[in-house]
């Protein structure tokens, strides 16, 4: 299974999301000092019913929980994204 993979299997088992978008953007970052572990950059765009009345921190830290260890063995930069469906935009 790839990266991006591995990632939307473990966001979609955590919140169910409406929409759920992972870009691998790790290409952009090729000879970058944090990419040279072979960990890779991504953007992830998450919509989901368990983010409503979160602050964005708390999505975050959530979204940091879902994805464990992958956070230490295959993802070096994480964008976030994470909108409940009343507040997507």
């Amino acid at each position: 299974m790839s990266r991006v993979e591995l990632i939307r299997a473990a966001l979609q088992a955590a919140f169910d999301p409406e929409l759920l978008e992972v870009e691998d953007d790790s290409h952009r970052h090729a000879g970058h000092e944090g990419a040279r572990d072979g960990r890779g950059h991504f953007n992830v765009h998450v919509v989901s019913a368990a983010f409503e009345g979160k602050l964005p921190l708390a999505r975050h830290r959530a979204v940091y929980n879902a994805l464990g260890t992958l956070m230490e063995t295959d993802i070096h930069a994480l964008s976030i994204r994470a909108e409940a469906p009343s507040k997507k935009g």
